[in-house]
């Protein structure tokens, strides 16, 4: 099993590579025991966020992680992918306003916001 920084690195990059925009990376460690990171990221249409969560999956599996759970996959608007201590959120650019998962986690330590 790959470790949790490298894990995070793949999946950032992935969705760089992708376009993907306004990745965020929320540590919720010290809040929820569902997972200790969230990685949120957007994409322009329904078949970039489809892309995107393609991306994450292949390179994980590639570095050796044997397995992604997703969810919501066949409408493109917003695909959650399970990585047991990492969640990552693939979002429609118009999905990611309306749900504001930011906000839900505003208080946070260790938001990392990276730039396009």
């Amino acid at each position: 099993m790959i470790q949790i920084e490298e894990k995070l690195f793949i999946v950032t990059k992935a969705c760089e590579d992708k376009k993907g925009f306004d990745i965020t990376v929320i540590n919720v460690s010290k809040l929820t025991t569902i997972a200790d990171y969230f990685v949120i990221v957007s994409g322009n249409s329904s078949t970039q966020v489809m892309s995107i969560a393609d991306e994450i999956e292949d390179k994980l599996l590639e570095a050796g992680y044997p397995e992604v759970k997703k969810e919501g996959y066949e409408s493109g608007r917003w695909i959650l992918l399970d990585l047991n201590d990492v969640i990552v959120h693939v979002f429609h650019k118009d999905e990611r306003e309306y749900y504001n998962l930011e906000r839900l986690w505003a208080d946070t330590e260790g938001k990392i916001k990276k730039e396009e």
